[in-house]
């Protein structure tokens, strides 16, 4: 059943274009919806870690548009993420996502400020915040781990504790960083990781 989400999230969500996925990413995706089948109906719960090099954009997108699109198809998902080194979740990020709906609070104000992210008035947070992959926030065994950018998924060809790692690879947006286009590039990005992820998890949802 599709838990309650924020109407401005349901409606960005619901905009997503599967037939934007080109054949080449849904070849990607497509071992990711296999296990994640493989998972549930073995009676698991499907828990995933995004990983990128700074722990600071990619990761955090793919994770809170994992969590939103599992919790949008009622699909028992935790998701997290990690970095091989940790930074700051980047504000920009921040402001992307609440343009889509996700609702914030900040839990802390330090150099590596945590924020809790809602996707629906009773749904549990994600709890953003940078680290490295393997920190003790995060589950040390049994996980999906997705690998969003090129730095990442070549520096950890073995992501210890994950029972398989797929690449992502997404294109990393900060190119955009102080210009004109940095919001547009931002959003864009935003709605290409959101798309697929609310494509996994449709795949997975049809049959559980």
């Amino acid at each position: 059943m599709k838990n309650e989400l924020f109407p401005d999230l349901r409606h960005y969500l619901e905009g997503s274009d599967f037939e934007s996925i080109t054949p080449e990413r849904l070849s990607l995706l497509e071992p990711i919806i296999a296990l994640g089948r493989e998972e549930l109906n073995a009676g698991r719960s499907l828990v995933l870690n995004c990983i990128c090099t700074h722990n600071s954009r990619r990761s955090h997108l793919t994770q809170v548009w994992a969590q939103a699109a599992a919790d949008y198809y009622g699909i028992p998902v935790t998701a997290y993420s990690g970095g091989t080194e940790a930074t700051a979740l980047y504000p920009a990020i921040l402001e992307t996502i609440q343009a889509a709906g996700i609702q914030s609070q900040t839990l802390s104000t330090d150099e590596n400020p945590v924020y809790a992210l809602r996707t629906g008035p009773n749904n549990i947070p994600i709890i953003g915040f940078s680290k490295r992959y393997e920190h003790p926030f995060n589950p040390q065994a049994g996980f999906i781990a997705l690998m969003t950018c090129s730095s990442a998924d070549e520096g950890c060809p073995i992501v210890l504790g994950a029972k398989a790692r797929f690449p992502l690879r997404y294109i990393d947006p900060k190119q955009a960083d102080g210009t004109l286009e940095q919001a547009a590039v931002y959003a864009e990005s935003s709605r290409y990781i959101a798309t697929e992820m609310m494509y996994i998890m449709s795949q997975i949802q049809t049959t559980i």
